[in-house]
């Protein structure tokens, strides 16, 4: 049987092109000794896929010319050497941009369509949602009555942070481009204020109006001017977590060090991290995710392309912050 994949040819050095992918057929695989076949659902489009196409040092290898892209997906086992896992079941991986794939049990989380629809695994209660959860938490320490600022509000981290804040028992602002996006996290996701990046002619302003008693926790997902105007109104002793910086992705020449004077004069506390340090952790996190979204406290939303050969240019409209919510693309049909 066949199926399509998409593979990386190029290694761009600003914005990647649709000529930088290529769509192909492949043999669909036969699973070996406690493998499982996987036909993929819904897969995962994340910023950190950009930095996976440089030839770099990095915390993860760089995906070859040639090979498939990275990423998670959500699927459907259709065949299983292994006990642990029957057929039918819904499993989380690492499979890539193809529609079926091959991993061991151990590669694997299974999913439980009882608690949320299966899509979730690849956002809210997934990579995305586990990021927001410890990337707040752990890194940001928030505490009740402090304000908490997070860029890219509306994306698949930010839009989950901020709600974790308000359950925190902070005042939570978001800063989004666009009025449609600041609209969804004020009206629907309950964050205290939203400034538009885009309509603010002085953002350093409209983050002071946002936040009249200074900032104490900044989510970091953007950089750029949004990052240096946010950082210029922190307070004493607040707390920076470093998640990404989206706005600096297809940049070609280094990123260097910005407002460090601010950090030391005002004893800020800044710390980088990747989800899987929480790995062990996950667990208890999205147990108790899964309760929130079941009371109400916690509300997603996703933004759904149809078709394999559509993601290389959803992923470039990714990159421009042209998605609105967790981009997903889906490949076929939910289980029934």
């Amino acid at each position: 049987m066949k199926a399509r994949r998409v593979v990386l040819m190029n290694r761009p050095a600003g914005e990647p092109a649709e000529s930088d992918f290529r769509v192909e057929p492949y043999d669909v695989p036969e699973p070996g000794p406690l493998e499982v076949l996987v036909r993929v659902v819904y897969m995962s489009l994340d910023p950190y896929m950009r930095g996976r196409m440089r030839d770099v040092a990095s915390y993860s290898p760089p995906v070859a010319i040639g090979a498939v892209m990275t990423g998670g997906v959500v699927g459907e086992v259709v065949k299983s050497n292994d006990p642990t896992i029957k057929v039918g079941e819904i499993v989380e991986g690492r499979l890539g941009w193809q529609e079926y794939g091959v991993a061991r049990a151990s590669e694997l989380r299974k999913i439980d369509p009882a608690i949320a629809p299966i899509s979730t695994a690849n956002g809210i209660l997934g990579m995305p949602g586990m990021t927001a959860y410890f990337g707040l938490l752990e890194c940001g320490n928030p505490q009740p009555g402090e304000t908490i600022v997070v860029s890219a509000a509306s994306g698949a981290v930010g839009q989950v942070v901020g709600q974790i804040g308000k359950i925190m028992g902070c005042r939570v602002v978001g800063v989004a481009g666009g009025k449609a996006k600041c609209d969804f996290v004020v009206k629907e996701l309950g964050f205290d204020a939203c400034v538009d990046y885009k309509a603010a002619n002085d953002l350093d302003a409209a983050l002071r109006a946002a936040c009249p008693d200074g900032i104490d926790v900044y989510f970091e997902n953007v950089g750029g001017a949004v990052g240096d105007a946010v950082l210029r109104n922190l307070n004493f002793f607040a707390r920076v977590a470093l998640c990404g910086s989206i706005s600096q992705y297809n940049e070609t020449a280094p990123m260097g060090p910005r407002l460090l004077g601010t950090f030391v004069g005002k004893r800020v506390t800044a710390r980088g991290f990747i989800v899987t340090d929480f790995a062990q952790h996950w667990p208890v996190a999205l147990k108790r995710m899964a309760g929130w979204i079941k009371a109400g406290k916690l509300k997603y939303r996703e933004d759904v392309v149809e078709g394999i050969e559509r993601a290389p240019r959803a992923f470039i409209g990714l990159l421009r912050g042209e998605n609105f919510g967790k981009l997903l693309v889906k490949l076929g049909p939910e289980p029934k």
